[in-house]
């Protein structure tokens, strides 16, 4: 089987946040677990899209939701407990429907890359359960950012 390789550009990351690495996020051998670090991931996403203004479930928004499609990760170093990790999130790929978030996650206390990862998503009408076309509004908040068909 291929291994995944994930190079993003500098010039896409749009947002960073910092997360501490918890006693329980370790696993049987002693370090950051594979479902913990998709639990920071995806913490590290809500917190970038409350940044723009982008919700989840689009709960009495203008905007429809976003629903994940999919989520790949490429680890590079362990994390332990009480690890800082600084998780630079950006966006690429925007097509008619959605496009990607990615993810570079550093260690900033001596430099180390942790992790890469990219989780594809869609727009998604929840109330009707329908994936939707992305509104202007959404591709017009990441101005450097070029749409694929």
């Amino acid at each position: 089987m291929a291994r995944l390789n994930l190079i993003f550009p500098e010039d896409q990351f749009y947002y960073s946040t910092t997360l501490t690495v918890r006693v329980t996020d370790i696993n049987g051998a002693n370090h950051l677990g594979n479902d913990s670090m998709i639990s920071m991931i995806s913490e590290a996403r809500a917190r970038f899209l409350f940044e723009f203004g982008i919700g989840e479930t689009a709960s009495g928004g203008r905007l429809p939701g976003i629903i994940v499609t999919d989520l790949a990760t490429m680890y590079k170093a362990e994390a332990h407990a009480r690890d800082q990790l600084l998780f630079e999130v950006g966006v690429m790929d925007f097509n008619k429907y959605g496009g990607d978030i990615t993810f570079r996650i550093t260690r900033p206390a001596d430099n180390t890359l942790v992790a890469m990862a990219k989780s594809g998503f869609v727009c998604y009408a929840y109330k009707s359960g329908k994936v939707v076309p992305m509104p202007e509004e959404i591709h017009q908040k990441f101005p450097r950012l070029n749409w694929v068909d």
